[in-house]
């Protein structure tokens, strides 16, 4: 049985959003490694990774709420957003110590890998987030 015309649009509206959470995050990435990679030239991984990190949350909350998900940013929405990257940053920073320190990949390249392993649990949080406290 065909689906309805409000099937095809609801999967081509979420197919929208996930790819433009996607683009959101690769601009995103490509911001917070610029500015890691910045920062890392006189600061540790550590240290550099945490700045980079607080600078994409920021973009982050702008672009999905404006782009992606298409709702108006209020202060309730900018104050929660941020448990969104703070779960990610547990993760991604044990991730980040893992894959540097045990697995001895190149610090220089390991926050990219480290976005790419979190993307889909970000993408998730960051819906949730955005359809309940945003307008």
């Amino acid at each position: 049985m065909a689906g309805t015309g409000s099937d095809v649009a609801g999967t081509g509206a979420r197919a929208r959003r996930l790819i433009g959470f996607v683009v959101g995050g690769g601009l995103n990435t490509g911001v917070t490694y610029l500015v890691y990679f910045v920062l890392h030239l006189k600061l540790s991984y550590q240290v550099a990774y945490f700045i980079a990190y607080v600078a994409g949350i920021l973009f982050s909350y702008f672009f999905n709420s404006k782009v992606v998900f298409k709702k108006q940013m209020t202060w309730t929405g900018l104050l929660v957003f941020p448990a969104v990257y703070l779960v990610q940053y547990l993760i991604s920073a044990l991730a980040l110590a893992a894959i540097v320190e045990w697995a001895g990949m190149d610090p220089w390249f390991a926050p990219l890998v480290v976005s790419v392993l979190t993307l889909p649990l970000t993408y998730i949080m960051a819906r949730f987030v955005l359809q309940r406290f945003n307008r």
